[in-house]
């Protein structure tokens, strides 16, 4: 299968570390027009020059907040004016929030939707003229599988990952006529980093070894998935193979579905045994 991606005008949200930048990476060694945003200056900077190495035909690399509508805008005009139109959007900003009944406000909540649901609305919203006006565009959703099978835990992003799965199947039935595709992608667990964090809350005297067995528990293939992981299926989404794909739901997940219910029960469960075991050996020690 060879996918010729080497004239396509791409946007990549939220691209200075982690997915987004797994996936920016793989437009640009596809020889495509790179553009990508995030919040911080010099992460994003750092990330264009990266880009510029992998082969892109072209690359802007600009701060954008996805919860300004002007500036999104700005940054979707200044494309379309450089490059002649867009193709590819890829909404990939936005990250998960914990949080629950008791410990949640609900200005938290809703500044969260305005990050996922508002910011990924704000992008479509100012990508789909240049579409329309071309009749072809892809439109690929960053989201994750807590959208899907709710969790106990979590509650922003159960509900706002929710939301955006239903407005991704929602345009991706409105634009189709257009010949505007659109599809989430909703992760599992992918190693970004954020692992390295979750680990190091875990109480003294646990291995690395022993919290990522807990973790992966509940994901079939036995393994965290890599950004490359999700990144090969946005390439094969912009492509001319996928052509006949809209709406759909796909979850890169090595197996995981709704035992990510569980995952909250199972790290509490953890958590308590090896703080019970510290103690355990502290108290052997006196």
């Amino acid at each position: 299968m060879q996918i010729d991606l080497s004239n396509k005008r791409v946007i990549v949200t939220g691209a200075s570390r982690g997915i987004g930048q797994a996936i920016a990476r793989a437009f640009a060694a596809e020889g495509a027009c790179v553009a990508i945003c995030a919040r911080n200056e010099a992460a994003v900077k750092a990330a264009g020059d990266d880009l510029q190495l992998c082969g892109a035909k072209d690359v802007i690399a600009r701060t954008v907040s996805v919860t300004d509508t002007a500036g999104v805008k700005g940054f979707v005009e200044e494309i379309a004016a450089a490059w002649g139109g867009i193709d590819v959007l890829v909404n990939n900003a936005g990250q998960g929030q914990g949080g629950n009944i008791d410990t949640l406000t609900p200005e938290q909540i809703l500044e969260h939707a305005n990050v996922l649901q508002m910011g990924h609305f704000r992008f479509v919203q100012a990508v789909v003229p240049h579409m329309r006006q071309q009749r072809w565009g892809r439109i690929i959703e960053i989201n994750a599988l807590a959208g899907v099978y709710p969790t106990p835990d979590g509650i922003p992003s159960v509900v706002n990952r929710a939301a955006c799965i239903a407005m991704s199947k929602s345009l991706g039935m409105s634009l189709a006529k257009d010949n505007i595709l659109v599809n989430t992608l909703n992760m599992g667990w992918i190693d970004t980093g954020q692992w390295d964090r979750h680990f190091r809350e875990m109480p003294p005297g646990c291995t690395r070894e022993e919290f990522d067995a807990m973790v992966l528990k509940v994901v079939p293939i036995g393994r965290f998935g890599k950004p490359e992981d999700v990144a090969g299926m946005a390439l094969f989404l912009s492509s001319e193979y996928a052509s006949f794909i809209s709406a759909a739901s796909i979850e890169i997940a090595g197996g995981m579905g709704g035992q990510i219910a569980y995952y909250p029960t199972l790290k509490r469960d953890f958590h308590e045994t090896i703080r019970l075991r510290g103690e355990a050996a502290a108290i052997a020690q006196e």
